[in-house]
């Protein structure tokens, strides 16, 4: 059983899909693994860290030889996978809705494609979740870049000339992204407040100390999505909160926005109008802009000022702390391979609760119902 491990290639994207903690772990499972040359320079792993830790390094084509696994953070170009054999498992993030000729030309190429930010959100998954891991950095570096951008402090301070107020910040979107920006915030001093269509995360702001925004007794709320993900809102809802959030977002300081459908353009949370209610020198920072944006006017992969606030766009927020992303998901791709090792067959052998969720291409076709 050989497992390559691929050097990202797409633009900006710093991390990668192996370190040598889960090279080890697969060598020990009885796996050789084999890096693509400078795969880790990015991410601060050098070659030898991981010659050291049992794999061989060399070109793609030598590391996608004959190999039975192929792992990387983002899909690869299928132009850069010739010599890949048949039926070799493809472990990523596939964008399968944003890229679905990408997905079509795996099919082609006869490999089994499995989209790591299709798993499903169950007890037993959730050390393979990549959305998860990833989320939770996105949420901490998004208030480092609203602190950096932000031209006051964040913490109340008492000083002989005077007391400077802590800076007020709100979050939209309380997943795990939301969460960690929430718990990030309140560290460092800032008075937080937070919202989201699903009413269950309300305890959830509470229990880290912020104040709960939430739009009360309005019927059609349809945002309690399966598998802990929001959908989308009824008109009433939207009414409602467009009113609430317009008259709260006109007195904060940071504003993080978080809200993603899957499948689906980023929902528009914030208004040109809004953004002119805030007072100049604020600070809003969009992690769904890459999806469309959830504040009108973002543009992805630059700060921009409007009406005197900035608005940040950074791409690929997570890739930006390299190191800890890439050790997370090479940890969430160990756990998934290592779940369904089958010692006797010297390889992971899926089940249909995972496998089904994951499995874009099998045989030639694309077989994942979510994009039939």
């Amino acid at each position: 059983m050989k497992i390559a491990v691929l050097k990202e290639t797409a633009a900006g994207e710093r991390r990668v899909s192996a370190t040598p903690e889960t090279v080890k772990k697969f060598v020990s499972l009885g796996a050789a693994v084999a890096v693509e040359r400078g795969a880790g320079d990015t991410g601060f792993l050098s070659d030898a860290t991981f010659e050291a830790a049992g794999a061989t390094v060399g070109s793609r084509a030598e590391v996608l030889a004959d190999a039975d696994i192929v792992l990387g953070v983002q899909g690869p170009d299928p132009a850069t996978l010739a010599g890949i054999k048949p039926g070799a498992w493809l472990a990523a993030g596939l964008n399968p809705f944003g890229e679905r000729a990408r997905v079509d030309a795996y099919a082609a190429l006869g490999i089994e494609a499995l989209a790591m930010e299709f798993m499903p959100r169950i007890t037993r998954a959730q050390s393979m979740d990549i959305l998860s891991s990833q989320s939770n950095l996105a949420g901490y570096k998004a208030v480092l870049d609203a602190a950096s951008e932000y031209g006051r402090v964040f913490p109340m301070m008492m000083t002989a000339a005077g007391t400077v107020s802590a800076a007020k910040v709100f979050v939209m979107g309380v997943g795990v992204a939301g969460l960690q920006a929430i718990a990030t915030a309140r560290r460092l001093g800032a008075q937080v407040s937070a919202t989201d269509v699903r009413s269950a995360t309300k305890e959830q702001i509470q229990s880290l100390g912020a104040k709960p925004i939430f739009v009360e007794n309005v019927a059609g709320i349809e945002g309690e999505g399966s598998g802990g993900y929001a959908t989308e809102m009824s008109d009433e809802y939207k009414a409602a909160q467009a009113e609430l959030v317009s008259s709260h977002i006109a007195k904060q300081d940071i504003v993080i926005t978080t809200a993603l459908i899957p499948g689906r353009p980023a929902p528009r949370l914030i208004s040109d109008a809004q953004i002119a209610s805030m007072r100049p020198g604020s600070v809003i920072v969009d992690l769904a802009v890459e999806a469309g944006g959830n504040v009108e006017g973002a543009v992805a992969g630059e700060v921009v000022e409007k009406h005197g606030v900035k608005i940040v766009g950074h791409r690929n927020t997570t890739s930006r702390l390299s190191s800890d992303a890439s050790a997370l998901f090479a940890r969430n791709l160990y756990n998934f391979l290592s779940a369904f090792w089958d010692k006797e067959a010297g390889k992971p052998v899926l089940d249909d609760e995972i496998g089904g969720a994951i499995r874009l291409t099998q045989g030639g076709k694309v077989v994942n119902a979510r994009l039939l």
